[in-house]
């Protein structure tokens, strides 16, 4: 398994549509770096505590219950599944 999983890149659009759902009016282009950076490293994260409850069951599929461990592993709970 790779130490860090790279993920392509998101675009401004997918940014855009992000803040748009969390509430944000406007938002200035600098600000894309960051965002796509830190929504990266967040990713990263999520994923890497995914794989690791998947691989600990000894499957290789990817359940939802994987995805919501992972997330209450990182502080975010995920409610309705």
């Amino acid at each position: 398994m790779r130490d860090r999983i790279i993920l392509g890149s998101i675009s401004r659009p997918s940014i855009r549509k992000l803040a748009r759902r969390g509430g944000i009016k406007r938002m200035a282009a600098a600000c894309d770096d960051t965002v796509r950076q830190e929504l990266n490293n967040f990713l990263h994260k999520v994923l890497r505590d995914t794989i690791t409850y998947t691989m600990h069951a000894g499957r290789k599929t990817v359940s939802t219950t994987d995805v919501c461990l992972g997330l209450r592993n990182q502080g975010r709970t995920l409610y309705g599944f």
